[in-house]
């Protein structure tokens, strides 16, 4: 019995332990946005528009999203690996069995076209494995988070709504009446390998709904059930996908290699992704 309590107690604490690192999390994403839209509303000139050696842009958005996350993730003392951050190599990452995956600012090209379709990715791994993640999506102030208990949308008027997330929340996926099988599509990305994975979904399901979107929304779509299935055949790297398959995997979804049939596996030698079908 005193082994059996002492179990239940070490578990307790540990669901404690997810919870605020979880509430952490989504203070960090929304701080981000905040900063993100500071630079959102300025004119395209005053965006510090630059490229990376892969010719993706950069912008200011980006560095300011990126140190603010960094500032509050530290206080976990849990290491970060960041699209914006400094590099490590694998002979240090290998040893982090904890770890966050962040992406500042994913769909930075949505970022300037101001299309609003872009987001902020927090993810929490453990043993490559992601076990909690958050999306915020500035512009509409949405918020999709995952934990083990389950996955969850909510619309947030300030960072104050954060202490009543619970209330305004709703869990994911929601019912959903389709006529038509949904598959979610990149509105950057478009390969010709997607398209003909398109056209054999056709021949099972007759006519397809094809949704356009950017950043990671594109996850969200299948994980709140407003779509079947997103396939990716195309580069993407492990913050891309991280904090989306959290929260895809905690409403049921799978995020699967196409290659080997098995989900995702986070902090490889390689931080590029395989490609891969959620569903």
């Amino acid at each position: 019995m005193v082994h059996d309590r002492s179990s239940t107690v070490i578990k307790d604490l540990f669901k404690k332990l997810e919870k605020s690192y979880l509430k952490t999390a989504l203070r960090a994403a929304v701080e981000a946005g905040g900063e993100i839209m500071s630079v959102y509303t300025l004119p395209d000139e005053e965006f510090g528009l630059s490229f990376k050696d892969d010719e993706s842009p950069l912008t200011v958005a980006d560095k300011k999203a990126h140190e603010k996350i960094c500032f509050i993730l530290d206080e976990t003392g849990i290491p970060i690996l960041s699209e914006e951050g400094e590099s490590k190599d694998f002979s240090v990452r290998k040893n982090w069995n904890t770890m966050w995956i962040v992406d500042p600012l994913d769909g930075t090209k949505e970022f300037i076209r101001r299309n609003g379709e872009f987001t902020v990715n927090i993810a929490l791994v453990e043993n490559g494995v992601p076990i909690a993640g958050v999306i915020y999506v500035p512009v509409k102030k949405i918020l999709y988070y995952s934990d083990k208990n389950g996955a969850y949308k909510a619309e947030i008027q300030d960072e104050l709504s954060l202490r009543n997330l619970s209330r305004i929340s709703v869990k994911i996926p929601e019912e959903q009446h389709r006529e038509k099988f949904t598959i979610v599509a990149s509105r950057s990305h478009m390969y010709p390998v997607t398209e003909k994975y398109i056209d054999e979904k056709k021949k099972l399901h007759g006519e397809i709904e094809i949704v356009s979107c950017g950043s990671s929304l594109k996850i969200c779509k299948v994980a709140e059930g407003s779509a079947d299935e997103y396939p990716r055949f195309g580069p993407t790297m492990e913050w891309d996908t991280a904090a989306g398959h959290a929260i895809a995997s905690a409403a049921g979804k799978e995020l699967i290699d196409v290659g080997t049939g098995c989900p995702l596996r986070y902090n490889k030698e390689s931080l590029l992704n395989p490609f891969f079908i959620v569903k």
